[in-house]
């Protein structure tokens, strides 16, 4: 429905016939590309940064190793034009480091054998070749000061399967092929390494995580690609994305989500519960500081409404932004409600030393639910609204709602 209303709103059921010129000068224009590198720099996630590595400091880099089989690659996705302009990482690095910096390259192993996403067959790529592969990016490595190491999956590793031919599912969500391989082999050069790693579904890198001290999430970040990576890198752009998603620790561990029930994924034998890396998740170079909690009104009937806010502070060093999240639990129902649940959220930018009060709403419709009876309504008892970066327990701060009265039904 949301397509078809965008092509009524766009007259294409009136006149489906364009003019050739004019959708030459508007489709990849200045404005445009702007936007599409404004949209890259708003995803990139930082999901890892151990001891400050990022973001890389220029001044006291002289060489820098641009390493993996995503490091030279369009990355695009499935179902994707080719655009009037395409920057990989590799590139994207080179104009923005310029003549301050040597950039060396290898492409360190294959995900697959070429890797388009028209291909039906997908061929694997030879152990023996990737090893003899990696062995040459250990060199390459060896020269740099610091590696970022472009990895992931490619367009045949995420994609739909329509028939026996043409395949895109997968029984693992770890990184395919010998990229664990060379994880290891660039890791024990000893020199600093930063993980670029370019997905279209989460992957399950635990190993990735136990190795690497910075990890960046880039999902497919489209035709300016390369350059938001070396903004972010460098940290012309500070990273304020967050997880739309739960990354499962492995395929065994899916489903995988932040709003099950009370009695559901209580455990696995030998292993942990908790995802890799939870809904909402995402760190920034700098710091935030959330505190004073509270509720305008702690009690509201049934068709009432309140509001909640949090003090936020940005006790680091450099400007950034920080994504509030309001998750609400129904303690007591009538019906079995999920633990939490996003029901509001709130991105504010600050910069060092500044403060502001975010404030989020909380009306009928962020507290009602289908009934036994598939009656939408609220009733009455405690609610536990849970404030903070992320929707890890031990990210959110606690207030209590109630709600007195009859139950009230919502349309």
């Amino acid at each position: 429905m949301i397509k078809l209303g965008a092509k009524f709103a766009l007259g294409l059921f009136d006149d489906p016939y364009v003019d050739p010129d004019e959708a030459d000068r508007i489709v990849g224009n200045d404005e445009h590309r702007q936007l599409a590198l404004e949209a890259a720099r708003e995803t990139i996630t930082l999901l890892k940064n151990d001891g400050d590595l990022l973001p890389l400091d220029l001044r006291s880099v002289n060489t820098i190793a641009v390493i993996g089989p995503n490091a030279n690659r369009s990355l695009l996705g499935g179902y994707s034009g080719v655009p009037k302009h395409d920057v990989t990482v590799l590139q994207g690095i080179r104009d923005f480091v310029g003549d301050h910096a040597q950039v060396l390259y290898s492409e360190g192993c294959k995900i697959t054998l070429g890797g388009s996403w028209n291909a039906d067959e997908v061929v694997a790529s030879d152990p023996a070749k990737d090893r003899k592969q990696i062995a040459e990016a250990v060199k390459v490595a060896k020269k740099a000061d610091v590696i970022v190491l472009a990895i992931g999956g490619n367009e045949q590793t995420s994609r739909e399967a329509w028939n026996l031919h043409h395949m895109g599912d997968r029984a693992s969500l770890e990184l395919l092929g010998r990229q664990n391989e060379l994880v290891d082999a660039i890791v024990a050069t000893g020199k600093p390494v930063v993980a670029v790693v370019f997905n279209g579904r989460p992957l399950s890198f635990v190993h990735l995580t136990q190795k690497v001290p910075a990890i960046l999430e880039c999902w497919y970040l489209g035709q300016e690609n390369g350059q938001a990576v070396a903004e972010t890198l460098f940290g012309e752009n500070n990273p304020g994305g967050k997880l739309p998603i739960t990354v499962a620790r492995s395929a065994g561990h899916v489903p995988a989500f932040y709003n099950h029930k009370p009695s559901a994924r209580r455990g696995y034998l030998f292993d942990d519960v908790s995802p890799l890396y939870a809904f909402g998740f995402g760190l920034s170079y700098t710091s935030f500081a959330l505190s004073n909690v509270r509720l305008d009104h702690t009690a509201i009937s049934p068709d009432g409404s309140t509001t909640v806010r949090v003090d936020v502070k940005n006790t680091g060093q450099g400007a950034g932004t920080e994504v509030v999240q309001m998750y609400i639990r129904d303690v007591v129902s009538s019906v079995t409600r999920p633990v939490k649940e996003l029901k509001g959220f709130a991105k504010v930018r600050l910069a060092p030393g500044e403060s502001t009060t975010v404030v989020i709403p909380i009306d009928a419709v962020a507290l009602a639910f289908y009934d036994i009876g598939m009656r939408r309504v609220v009733e009455p008892g405690e609610f536990r609204v849970m404030v903070g970066t992320s929707s890890r327990d031990e990210d959110l701060t606690t207030v209590v709602l109630r709600v007195d009265g009859a139950p009230t039904a919502h349309s």
